[in-house]
């Protein structure tokens, strides 16, 4: 169905419970819709969804009327929103970045405040807490999915990217997605 102009993006988040997310796909799938991408995860006891649902315009409206009730059923606040899918000015190189450090605040505004300043927009961003292996020492991992306009030079970008982390003390990788 990904042909379809019209989408609904849906975000959800409440209490982390057994057979949720199968209440909730079971909704869209009785509704008609069909999910062309979605992030879900639980996170500190929560739930968090996030997900574009496509279908024709009267499977999108049956969805929009039902989701308050869903919500209601499910114990999830959702917020729902039509789009259209999108395409970018020019064509976009995607790339991953993986950064690694000693966990301190601000980490992820920096690293998003250099991409912004060169007007790389940030597709993807997944985060996560862990202990060091033998030290137990509290480390932060970023992992990014970036969309890069293909005329810029990647070259230049990497180094400078790399000459950023090494200021900043961070490990980090910068390579083109593949696959």
């Amino acid at each position: 169905m990904s042909h379809e102009s019209e989408s609904l993006v849906i975000t959800a988040s409440g209490e982390d419970k057994i057979g949720l997310v199968e209440g909730f796909t079971r909704r869209l799938n009785e509704a008609g819709c069909n999910i062309e991408e979605s992030r879900m995860a639980a996170l500190g006891g929560r739930f968090a969804l996030l997900m574009r649902v496509t279908g024709s315009w009267d499977a999108l409206a049956k969805l929009e009327s039902r989701l308050p009730a869903v919500g209601e059923e499910l114990g999830l606040s959702i917020i729902q929103q039509r789009t259209r899918a999108s395409r970018p000015e020019k064509p976009l190189i995607p790339y991953m970045v993986e950064v690694s450090a000693l966990d301190q605040p601000g980490i992820v505004n920096s690293l998003a405040n250099f991409f912004a300043r060169l007007h790389i927009n940030i597709e993807t961003l997944d985060t996560e807490t862990y202990a060091a292996p033998h030290t137990g020492a509290p480390m932060f991992a970023v992992r990014m999915t970036l969309g890069i306009p293909a005329d810029a030079h990647i070259a230049t970008l990497r180094g400078d990217f790399l000459d950023y982390c090494d200021d900043q003390n961070l490990d980090a990788t910068f390579e083109p997605v593949r696959g």
